[in-house]
């Protein structure tokens, strides 16, 4: 086996996978924290950083807050289930003992890895070594599949609740980055009403542009291959870019700010403008955000070792939208 499926699979191990959505949480509120730190102390003036501490900690923890307990809520309403580390380990220690049971001539070395992935996140090199050495035995191939699960090609009949499930994991962050923003505003500010509607525009910016018409690509060019009966898994990971490019990172922001312009703006009084770029331009982060949409296109190929991550980049959306950013400026300046 190569270097790169060997990476795949040490990727996908699924107690790696659970260790790594448990510490999630940490990395997300660390990160907040430090960013909040920095931005607070670039404000010279005590009063503009009570006030910024104010705003900024409102907007992260509401961002936080949704963004960890959107996949619980999209769980749910999906009714898909994840397995704690308890439960891993316990199906782990169950195939492993069946496996070791059945083949009693294994070598000391393949012996100490296979009892070792009952418990432990196992390295590189002996990934590597359990696939040089098991796959081609008679029930090898059949053990290595169940220590590591092959990725699954999601059927047609799936891709579209899969649409919707990602889009809930999105769509949650940027509601509560909004309702931290107007909050944190709120408290510090008479006219907090003034800033409003260009959180709700980022919002939509955010949350069209660079989440749900994104995945509405990847899924629809999925839908396509699928149709096609296109098995090949490079095949269909390209065809979603493909789909991404189109709906999301070209069309995108011009939806959003159509939306943004010609119905956001009249609900809160302001005048439309004929320049649709005149609300928002595509800018460097924001196609560094579309990195989100490789975790789409992985989480649509089956490949789950990403999905833990999903929080922390729609978080950043999230923020976005709570300061009602607008190329270059928050709402409050």
């Amino acid at each position: 086996m190569n270097t790169i499926k060997i990476l795949g699979k040490y990727l996908d191990q699924p107690l790696l996978i659970a260790k790594f959505k448990k510490k999630v949480p940490i990395i997300l509120t660390s990160g907040a924290a430090y960013f909040a730190y920095k931005d607070i102390k670039n404000e010279e003036n005590r009063l503009e950083q009570k006030k910024k501490a104010i705003k900024i900690g409102s907007v992260f923890a509401l961002t936080i807050a949704s963004a960890l307990a959107a996949p619980k809520v999209a769980n749910k309403i999906f009714k898909t289930s994840e397995k704690s580390i308890k439960n891993i380990k316990f199906e782990l220690n169950d195939v492993c003992d069946k496996f070791i049971k059945n083949n009693s001539q294994l070598d000391e070395e393949t012996l100490k890895i296979v009892n070792k992935s009952k418990s432990k996140v196992l390295k590189f090199k002996e990934i590597k070594h359990l696939f040089n050495n098991l796959e081609k035995k008679e029930n090898g191939q059949q053990f290595l599949e169940k220590l590591i699960p092959n990725p699954e090609n999601i059927t047609s009949k799936e891709i579209f609740s899969e649409i919707g499930r990602l889009s809930l994991l999105g769509f949650i962050p940027v509601l509560g980055g909004i309702t931290g923003g107007i909050i944190g505003d709120k408290l510090t500010e008479n006219n907090w009403k003034d800033f409003v509607p260009n959180k709700v525009k980022e919002g939509a910016y955010q949350y069209l542009a660079n989440i749900f018409l994104c995945n509405v690509g990847a899924g629809a060019a999925l839908a396509l291959m699928e149709k096609g009966h296109v098995k090949s898994k490079n095949t269909r990971a390209f065809g979603m870019v493909g789909g991404i490019l189109a709906t999301g990172v070209i069309g995108g922001s011009a939806i959003a700010n159509f939306i943004g312009n010609k119905i956001i703006n009249p609900i809160f009084g302001n005048k439309s403008s004929s320049n649709i770029y005149s609300e928002r331009k595509p800018e460097a982060l924001d196609i560094g955000l579309h990195v989100d949409d490789v975790a789409t296109v992985a989480v649509m190929s089956g490949l789950k070792w990403i999905e833990p991550a999903l929080p922390i980049m729609y978080a950043i959306s999230g923020y976005r939208a709570g300061i009602g950013y607008r190329n270059g400026k928050t709402s409050e300046q």
